[in-house]
């Protein structure tokens, strides 16, 4: 009896001092950006000989692997060469995972270098299946089993090439031998300063993680490290998602989000901007907004401290603004009664409540951070009622949307592809009867209707009826295949069918900015082969091109892909972002296209719109699309927008800079800032300077 209370005395001790460390990272001593700690943290010392050791393995590897695809070619077998070509994300996941860590030293414990020799004989093992013959399954582990377990293994990323990892759980049902689809959910890990690679990888092995439903895969993506699935994060939850429904058969119609803590506030964002997506979501805990989670948990005024277009940039992410949206996605959130991340789903009740929406809240009793058994057991039993339900099988014939974005433009049968003001809530409400189609828009400039193949629910054998705004048009009629397509644009306070002006630049899903919006596109560093006729702009375009690709690796766990303003190619243009450092005078790609950009260089100032700076130890960032290629996106000199501070909390990881900014680099770059914003805006729709 008083070993038993012993071991409870420690157990207790255990998981106060864990939550007195989260709490530690969440309070006053974040609030300094004179003194902020790394993230990820520095790691332990490592003896030489061994780091030399896991990095003559790595090197072994990728030779071994390199001599692999090398046969396949030399011998003329293009079957082989393009499954080799398929797998070998699987494969190189584990050297660079080993790699990526030695670079920022990120073994915390001396474990930590066996997990790294465990992964690389992991690499080994699967080189050796393929050479045997091995397909996909039998490579990375799919097998009988009685129970639930989990796969690992990466994907290379279309952002910069990067291979990253992810884990799957296979549910004992599933040997590969049937084609049955199941059910997916996506769970979205906590926050972890010190989750690298090796870390996330060995505890995939390890674990299947809170949740194992009865008949379906689990999908854990990394994420890219600590973002809360946000920019690049929020990627790779869609890459990873599409390398996995290549390989298992997911059923696309029983695809749900869950997360806890930090997974929770991804899992809330994913739910409130793609609700068509998700046949149910599960947010536990986390944060949903970006002024009271800070409030509360840093005890920072935000709206004292945040300029006018960093606020205004809280509507990409806070969810509040978009909770409507949740009426087309089943959801159960989860808090612990006694954890202080409560608040999150206690914001979007209330903003729930406002549109008419009761929500589900279960709450674990006497319980802080964590999930309560009894709770886990409700919400599972929840979980498979919904997906049991008519609700997510069906094409619903009534539409509610809102976004503030094109970024996030698409919900069912509906796109929205213009705005009269971004960042402004913007509406549409559809309803589909056997006679007509009712539609109501708030803020909309151009919409489409897309019903596919077999989608369309409505009348076949007439043009349709459209009430648009209380305007009726005459639509065509749908096609024998059960499909109909139409778009309208606004004019003059008039729907007609769209019929845009291709020469006409304006914002787009997908062309809309910020800054961090090219980031989320597959993109290339662009740096000067030239000098500016100012040093001070030459040594800050050195440092701060450094700062962005340093911060893209270590931050979002990315590879560089960097070339000089004299070797861009055709290709680069047509695939890539160009992220341009430099000036009309250093950088010749700038030089090319800087009379077909919002931004004037002369000899004294530099001016967009009616804001105008010295010349001297000024420099502009912007976004704008590229005038060589209007599909894809330039930006002046920036790499992601928010820098160290806001590493400290997930929430203060929004952007920092809109459409276009003049920064003044006298002063030296920051934690918060690459100088100090003497202006800032956005661009209007047709990306004038407002």
């Amino acid at each position: 009896m008083n070993l038993c209370r012993f071991f409870i005395a420690i157990t207790s001790l255990a998981i106060a001092f864990f939550f007195q460390s989260f709490a530690a990272a969440d309070g006053p001593s974040d609030n300094d950006p004179r003194n902020v700690r790394e993230i990820p943290p520095e790691g332990i010392a490592i003896d030489p000989a061994a780091r030399q050791a896991l990095l003559w393995r790595c090197k072994a590897i990728r030779t071994q692997w390199s001599s692999l695809k090398g046969e396949a070619v030399k011998l003329g077998d293009g079957v082989n060469a393009k499954h080799l070509e398929e797998i070998e994300s699987e494969i190189l996941v584990f050297p660079r995972a080993v790699e990526i860590a030695l670079e920022f030293n990120q073994f915390y414990r001396t474990q930590d270098l066996a997990a790294a020799s465990d992964l690389l004989d992991e690499a080994t093992r699967r080189i050796a299946k393929v050479d045997g013959g091995a397909k996909w399954p039998e490579v990375v582990g799919i097998r009988s089993s009685n129970q639930p377990y989990t796969v690992i293994g990466g994907y290379k990323s279309k952002l910069d090439d990067s291979i990253q990892p992810y884990g799957l759980v296979i549910p004992p049902e599933y040997n590969n031998t049937g084609q049955q689809q199941r059910r997916l959910d996506i769970w979205f890990h906590g926050r972890g300063e010190k989750v690298s690679e090796i870390h996330f990888l060995t505890q995939q092995r390890k674990s299947t993680g809170q949740y194992t439903p009865p008949n379906s895969f689990v999908l854990h993506p990394y994420g890219r490290y600590c973002n809360a699935f946000k920019f690049a994060g929020e990627v790779d939850v869609f890459e990873s998602l599409e390398h996995v429904k290549a390989r298992v058969p997911v059923d696309p119609k029983l695809i749900s989000v869950r997360g806890f803590s930090m997974g929770g506030a991804g899992c809330w964002q994913f739910a409130t901007h793609y609700p068509d997506l998700w046949f149910a979501a599960n947010p536990g805990a986390g944060f949903a907004e970006t002024r009271e989670f800070l409030n509360l948990f840093q005890n920072e005024n935000v709206i004292e401290s945040a300029p006018v277009h960093q606020q205004t940039l809280w509507n990409l992410y806070d969810c509040p603004p978009w909770s409507r949206n949740l009426k087309a996605c089943p959801t159960i959130a989860y808090s612990g009664e006694l954890d202080k991340q409560k608040q999150a789903a206690d914001v979007m009740a209330k903003s729930l409540e406002s549109h008419g929406v009761g929500l589900t809240h279960i709450i674990g009793p006497n319980t802080a951070h964590k999930i309560h058994a009894d709770s886990k057991n409700e919400i599972e039993r929840r979980m498979q009622s919904i997906e049991r339900s008519p609700f997510s099988h069906s094409i619903p014939s009534k539409l509610d949307f809102t976004t503030y974005t094109l970024r996030y433009s698409k919900h069912h049968w509906l796109e929205i592809l213009g705005l009269r003001e971004h960042w402004k809530e913007s509406r549409v409400q559809a309803s589909l009867t056997n006679e007509s189609l009712t539609v109501e828009t708030h803020n909309v400039s151009e919409l489409s209707f897309n019903f596919h193949s077999g989608q369309w629910i409505g009348p076949i054998s007439e043009p349709i009826k459209v009430i648009i705004d209380g305007q009726t048009l005459s639509g065509p009629i749908p096609r024998s295949d059960l499909s109909w397509h139409w778009k309208l644009s606004r004019e003059d306070n008039a729907w007609v069918p769209l019929g845009r002006n291709p020469e006409r630049l304006m914002k787009k899903p997908g062309l809309q900015g910020p800054v961090d919006d090219a980031f989320m596109e597959r993109f290339v560093f662009v740096l000067p082969s030239g000098q500016s006729d100012d040093k001070d702009l030459n040594q800050w375009v050195k440092e701060e091109s450094t700062h962005a690709m340093t911060h893209w690796r270590k931050h979002f766990r990315g590879d560089i892909r960097q070339i000089r303003d004299d070797e861009l190619t055709e290709d680069i243009v047509t695939n890539s972002n160009l992220i341009l450092f430099g000036d009309h005078k250093s950088n010749s790609v700038i030089q090319k296209i800087a009379d077909q950009l919002p931004v004037r260089w002369d000899a004294e100032t530099i001016r967009i719109g009616n804001h105008s700076v010295p010349k001297a130890g000024h420099v502009p960032v912007l976004i704008h699309p590229n005038p060589l290629n209007r599909s894809r996106y330039i930006v002046l000199n920036s790499g992601f927008t928010f820098r160290e501070y806001a590493y400290l909390n997930n929430a203060r990881q929004t952007p920092k800079l809109p459409d276009w900014a003049l920064i003044d680099i006298t002063d030296q770059a920051n934690s918060r800032d690459p100088g100090i914003v003497r202006y800032a805006g956005f661009f209007d729709e047709y990306w004038q300077p407002k």
